[in-house]
């Protein structure tokens, strides 16, 4: 824990120069896909990168080009069939990623966006209505578009884990050689936040895998089973997901950090951000991508990102990110490199 933790005194002189920078951005900013430019604010990265640990990119443009720029310095290239997983967002008002912003990186990976329906209601808990959404929301317009669950689940094993020995997924999961993973960074009313780690759990999850994560794996009640048994169901099909695909050989990460309000894409009229933009973030590995973020949140925990801390703090979020290290789905320890510079 000692190096990312370190990070502390650079990410919190980055974010009171980022927050410096957001009156005159968000002026410009479009209501889901707008951001600061590098110009606006820039964030203190330590220079070392020689260690270990695992390397997580940055950028502040929180544009089409940043996108693909954060996604080409990962130097990772898919294998087969791509799908890029990603939330189409609950209607009305959620705050999914825009399908401009993504674009140009699912061409460049020639990928098929993939969903799994919810297991509550609303409008995507159907696979008709759910197509419904994702043409609303232009997600059909930019590539091919499927439901990985519409034909039921298929089942992947829990290696070490201690609240679950099986997830499951989407049917159609197998049916992809390899996994690009864009998360749009923000809170959660039930896991205090989403970033990758839930993407690739609750995300990638059937309705029945939504179900059996929620309930911490007792097939009970979605809503009041046991909190860290909930977070630890997460980490642990996460893991299941990142073992399949040999732990980040053939899945690779990018969350974008804008739009941060507390709650989740999941909820279709979700709090109003009261936190400005900070950038885009790319990595292989989901912990190291996550703790980044909480990190680059965590430095404004006495400015306006307090809201989103308490949101966390609420739920034991960080839970997620400890059980998650302890089973081996990746490191809270990270190299941060900012290739705006």
């Amino acid at each position: 824990m000692k190096k990312h933790l370190s990070f502390l005194t650079s990410f919190i002189l980055g974010a009171s120069l980022l927050f410096a920078g957001y009156e005159q951005a968000a002026a410009a900013e479009a209501d889901t896909g707008g951001g600061q430019s590098a110009e606006d604010a820039e964030t203190q990265v330590p220079e070392d990168t020689s260690s270990d640990s695992p390397v997580v990119f940055f950028t502040s443009d929180i544009s089409a080009e940043g996108m693909m720029a954060v996604y080409e310095a990962l130097g990772w290239k898919p294998d087969g069939k791509v799908a890029v997983k990603l939330s189409t967002g609950e209607p009305p008002a959620s705050n999914y990623l825009d399908p401009q912003l993504i674009k140009d990186v699912v061409e460049a990976v020639d990928g098929t966006i993939v969903e799994c329906n919810t297991a509550y209601g609303g409008s995507r808990s159907e696979t008709a209505m759910h197509y419904q959404v994702a043409e609303d929301h232009g997600f059909t317009e930019i590539a091919d578009f499927q439901i990985l669950d519409e034909n039921g689940s298929m089942t992947l094993p829990v290696k070490g884990g201690s609240v679950l020995t099986e997830n499951y997924v989407g049917a159609a999961f197998a049916d992809y050689d390899s996994y690009l993973v864009l998360s749009h960074f923000k809170g959660h009313a039930m896991a205090g936040y989403g970033g990758a780690i839930k993407n690739i759990s609750i995300g990638l999850g059937s309705s029945e895998g939504k179900a059996w994560i929620h309930s911490g794996g007792t097939g009970g009640s979605m809503w009041s089973g046991d909190q860290d048994a909930f977070l630890e169901a997460m980490a642990e099909a996460g893991k299941s997901v990142s073992d399949y695909l040999g732990n980040g050989e053939r899945i690779a990460y990018i969350n974008v950090m804008n739009r941060l309000s507390i709650d989740c894409d999941c909820d279709g009229n979700p709090a109003e951000p009261d936190m400005h933009d900070i950038g885009i973030l790319a990595s292989n590995d989901p912990v190291a991508l996550d703790q980044a973020c909480i990190d680059l949140v965590y430095a404004q925990k006495d400015g306006d990102g307090a809201s989103l801390v308490e949101r966390i703090e609420s739920q034991n979020g960080l839970h997620t990110l400890e059980h998650a290290e302890e089973i081996g789905l990746g490191s809270r320890t990270y190299d941060l490199v900012n290739i705006d510079e």
